[in-house]
């Protein structure tokens, strides 16, 4: 998964053709560390369709804070430079496929 910071924001996910899932996290968080692969195996089966990035708060705080990322793990789906989803907390793949029902 692409790693994208505050200053390639805007050109990787604002401005994308497709949807993109950011997922924020940072190194200390355990759950983050548990989603992960999940996200990984989601961008290998669906990457024609939604392009998923990771975001590290502790090194990009400006983009977190913009819009309003308070804990994490968080997955935001942007698409046209809109949040059209957010999913918070680690979650078993079934469910978040289920969360992007109508995304992918």
């Amino acid at each position: 998964m692409k790693a994208v910071t505050d200053a390639s924001f805007e050109a990787d996910v604002l401005k994308s053709d497709k949807p993109v899932l950011v997922d924020f996290w940072a190194e200390w968080c355990g759950p983050c560390r548990q989603v992960s692969p999940i996200l990984q195996e989601i961008a290998s089966e669906h990457g024609d369709k939604l392009e998923v990035v990771k975001l590290n708060i502790d090194e990009n705080p400006e983009v977190p804070r913009q819009y309003g990322v308070l804990q994490i793990p968080t997955m935001n789906v942007y698409k046209n430079g809109e949040v059209v989803k957010q999913i918070i907390g680690a979650k078993p793949k079934a469910m978040l496929l289920r969360e992007l029902d109508g995304i992918i």
